[in-house]
């Protein structure tokens, strides 16, 4: 069976092809390079949430046209060997779905990791996006920052709250941290047009820092 990369970007580059446009085109609409979106293609390197939402907004389609499912749209339960790595951006966390058929449920749930970070000197910056979040913490300690309050939570540990509150996560230890997150609205419902996608707001949790 083929990596997950490699099923997202031959469909990519199908579509693409269906569309006639070109890399270079492709590039300019989206400000990635031609070599990065050529290797995202042939399945080389792997693509944030975020920037294939760039990709599908150019083609005009639904973000979950691009990830492949294993399962029927019925099914109810996921095994822990059918889970996927849904998402790894840079050196500080993996995104693990968790849900049975994303395009169908309201929910969005995934296992999140969060590795140390080196970079001591980092303040972090908080940010609102639309919804609800709720957090359980089942490794690790998990810094929460929430308004201008800090919360360190640990094993057993959870949150819930509004997202459109300025807020951030991040890792303050020298051990990783994993929680269940589920928050809504959920990117990958097909109910969600297409210009309502926002960017995965992973990208701007963890990382999402202002040196001092």
């Amino acid at each position: 069976m083929l990596k997950i990369e490699t099923q997202i970007g031959a469909k990519a580059k199908q579509l693409r092809q269906e569309k006639k446009i070109t890399l270079k085109e492709l590039s300019e609409k989206t400000n990635l390079s031609v070599g990065y979106l050529s290797q995202f293609e042939r399945g080389i390197n792997t693509i944030a949430i975020d920037t294939l939402a760039k990709i599908a907004d150019v083609y005009q389609v639904h973000l979950n046209y691009f990830l492949p499912s294993q399962m029927g749209e019925n099914a109810i339960v996921l095994k822990s060997y059918e889970q996927e790595v849904l998402d790894v951006i840079g050196e500080h966390y993996i995104v693990t779905s968790l849900g049975t058929n994303n395009s169908k449920h309201i929910l969005y749930p995934r296992l999140i990791e969060i590795l140390p970070s080196l970079k001591k000197e980092e303040r972090l910056q908080t940010y609102p996006h639309k919804g609800e979040e709720f957090i359980y913490i089942l490794e690790g300690i998990l810094t929460l920052l929430y308004k201008d309050e800090k919360h360190h939570l640990y094993p057993g540990d959870s949150a819930q709250y509004a997202s459109d509150i300025p807020h951030n996560w991040a890792n303050d230890t020298n051990k990783n941290v994993k929680l269940l997150c589920i928050s809504v609205p959920n990117p990958f419902n097909e109910n969600n047009p297409k210009d309502k996608v926002e960017d995965d707001h992973l990208h701007q949790h963890i990382g999402s820092t202002l040196t001092d």
